[in-house]
């Protein structure tokens, strides 16, 4: 049976969730955390989790910030997200501070399930939300190992703007900073989504870190 550890501010929404996840015959939780400092004083040998549920907006110290301490201090943890927030940036942000996969609050308890499963069979969950093979890839970067261009050449441009989709800016703002017109980047962004072979920004973004193109 594996263990997890529920990390979210909202104690009713918790305890819910800590009756679902028991509710699974392969899963135990093992304790609950208002936030990320409050995760780290209840975290023993004795109650070491398996997995984190871990949600991002919380006080003291939020999703992003525990992520990163448990990549730094317990690296055998895996990390799930498990979020009401959906944006692009929000899910490269917890994929890149170390986090296996990211499940949206109102998912159904079988995709929660799957998820949690996944996580803790294969080191990742995939869905609509982030591809697979990119989250494992990223991950496999943390270990320091490298991952081929597989022949792709990016042009200095295209490499600039990959480098700034990784932030938070818009694409308009993006041009802006580039100097460019709206319609050029649109072309780098359509170029890049051809060349990995992707649909979003996301999966620009994860595919460019995988391959070495930018680095975190």
């Amino acid at each position: 049976m594996w263990k997890v550890a529920l990390t979210d501010d909202h104690v009713m929404l918790r305890n819910g969730l800590a009756g679902l996840i028991n509710s699974f015959s392969e899963f135990k939780v093992i304790l609950e955390a208002d936030n990320g400092l409050d995760l780290q004083s209840k975290l023993t040998t004795q109650h070491m989790p398996d997995i984190v549920l871990l949600d991002i907006n919380m006080p003291k110290m939020n999703g992003f910030e525990t992520a990163v301490w448990l990549r730094e201090n317990h690296p055998v943890i895996k990390v799930l997200a498990l979020s009401m927030i959906d944006s692009e940036n929000s899910i490269m942000r917890m994929i890149k501070n170390g986090a296996r996969g990211y499940v949206l609050k109102d998912s159904d308890p079988s995709e929660l399930k799957t998820a949690l499963l996944s996580v803790v069979t294969k080191g990742y969950y995939y869905s609509d939300l982030v591809t697979g093979n990119l989250i494992f890839s990223i991950n496999k970067m943390g270990e320091n190992e490298k991952i081929a261009k597989d022949g792709i050449d990016l042009s200095a441009k295209e490499t600039e703007f990959l480098k700034l989709a990784t932030s938070d800016l818009t694409y308009k703002e993006i041009a802006a900073k580039m100097f460019v017109s709206d319609r050029t980047v649109d072309g780098y962004r359509d170029s890049l989504f051809q060349k990995f072979k992707v649909q979003s920004r996301v999966g620009m973004v994860l595919e460019g870190l995988r391959r070495e193109f930018v680095k975190l």
